[in-house]
């Protein structure tokens, strides 16, 4: 299982504090695989390992005249291990460190989300056994469809939870590799048995051959898995929003005591949640296109994608993170209306029944296409002049002349027409969560 953990968390991954102190994780690995292997002295890894300490604001204060931020880290490390610093880096280029350190911070920022979609997945499940047997309309294009419930509508967002969590984590076993090969990655200074000891240490696969960076298809894959959750959660917010409509009335966004809707209009309660969620998706969606902007650097390595990723990584978990969690209140605390449902189904008088109609006409010897003439004129007529679409058929000699009133009857029972949704359901809410491997 994965651990729980405090809304603020994922910020606190993404600061500099713990980027500089995940970067002295791997030196201290690096240090301690090269003690075995006999490059650096025992002693010395010992002294990185127990006196290694670093600071941000020193990192900082020293990059000001270095420009460059793995020396100035380097250097504020040393401050506090002393002789044995010679050893500290020893062979190493700032990409060893970087790549590897931030697979570190990447997993460890999946792990968070994974946690969070698995809190959002089980709300869902709740929701959508709750209203299995919810009647509401389907609609396509924006119109009345067929009948269905709303728990089929939500067993349906449960199941791409399922597949979002899935492609989460994968993409956490792609990023999940550490490099130490060197400048061009020919291992020219550090034998590759180093590196398996660090990954080994670390827990992360190394990578079968770098340049001298990880290769960013891998972070493109991981961006765009964030992208493609943030979309899902966006089209489920967009549905709740759509059925919040004050004509349509069938579900709200909780709305807590003494919560203001406008400084206007004191009657509103506005979908405002959902819709950041939908603003927030825009943006996780733009960040996965600049995470494939990254994948081609020249030649060995360029550092066009570094300014990047500074901005990208942390802000797309970020805004996930927050994301999931808002959606799990939403989902929690959703108004939903089931007589209002029950309106909307029936306000169409009944012509959402049509299909139905239309099958019993043709199994009963009636062509297809005539039978579709018979019911589309009826059904228009219910349109055109408020008429009931059963009591239309019923008064119509040519479909009475097939369909006797216990047919035309049955056609219209919303029990037969929702009589395999709790097979659905049963298949669908027994999907099992991937495991993190």
């Amino acid at each position: 299982m994965i651990a729980r953990y405090t809304p603020r968390e994922m910020g606190r991954l993404w600061t500099e504090q713990r980027k500089y102190d995940t970067w002295l994780r791997v030196e201290v690995a690096a240090a301690e695989a090269m003690a075995d292997h006999g490059l650096i002295p025992p002693e010395a890894a010992r002294d990185i390992r127990e006196r290694g300490a670093v600071d941000a604001a020193r990192v900082a204060e020293i990059e000001e005249t270095t420009q460059h931020d793995v020396i100035a880290f380097t250097t504020a490390v040393a401050e506090h291990v002393g002789p044995s610093a010679r050893w500290l880096h020893f062979g190493m280029t700032s990409s060893d460190v970087i790549d590897t350190a931030h697979a570190l911070q990447m997993r460890e920022a999946c792990d968070l989300l994974l946690a969070d979609l698995d809190l959002l997945a089980a709300a869902v499940r709740e929701r959508a056994d709750e209203h299995r047997r919810t009647p509401m309309i389907g609609r396509t294009h924006g119109v009345h469809a067929e009948p269905m419930t709303f728990g089929l509508k939500l067993a349906l967002w449960f199941t791409e939870l399922q597949r979002d969590r899935e492609r989460l984590v994968r993409a956490r076993g792609t990023i999940g590799v550490g490099k130490l090969s060197g400048a061009v990655g020919t291992y020219a200074h550090l034998d590759p048995a180093v590196e398996r000891g660090v990954c080994d240490r670390l827990g992360l696969t190394p990578a079968p051959v770098a340049s001298q960076v990880v290769q960013r298809d891998r972070h493109a894959e991981l961006l765009g898995a964030l992208a493609i959750t943030a979309a899902s959660l966006e089209k489920f917010a967009l549905e709740v929003r759509g059925l919040q409509k004050t004509e349509i009335g069938e579900v709200a966004e909780p709305f807590a005591k003494g919560q203001k809707g406008s400084s206007a209009m004191p009657h509103k309660r506005n979908p405002i949640g959902c819709e950041q969620i939908t603003g927030l998706a825009r943006l996780v969606r733009t960040n996965a296109l600049a995470a494939l902007e990254n994948v081609a650097l020249w030649h060995e390595r360029d550092i066009s994608h570094s300014s990047v990723e500074r901005v990208i990584v942390p802000d797309s978990f970020c805004a996930l993170d927050h994301m999931v969690r808002r959606f799990t209140r939403i989902v929690r605390g959703l108004v939903v209306y089931p007589g209002r449902m029950r309106d909307n189904l029936d306000r169409s008088r009944g012509v959402v029944f049509s299909g139905t109609v239309l099958l019993a006409l043709a199994s009963r010897g009636v062509s297809r296409e005539d039978a579709y003439l018979l019911v589309q004129r009826n059904a228009m007529r219910s349109h055109d002049e408020g008429l009931e679409f059963k009591a239309l058929l019923l008064a119509d000699p040519e479909v009475t002349a097939v369909l006797g009133r216990s047919e035309i009857e049955r056609a219209f029972d919303l029990d037969v027409q929702l009589r395999h949704v709790d097979a659905i359901m049963d298949r669908a809410l027994a999907a099992e969560a991937v495991e993190v491997s």
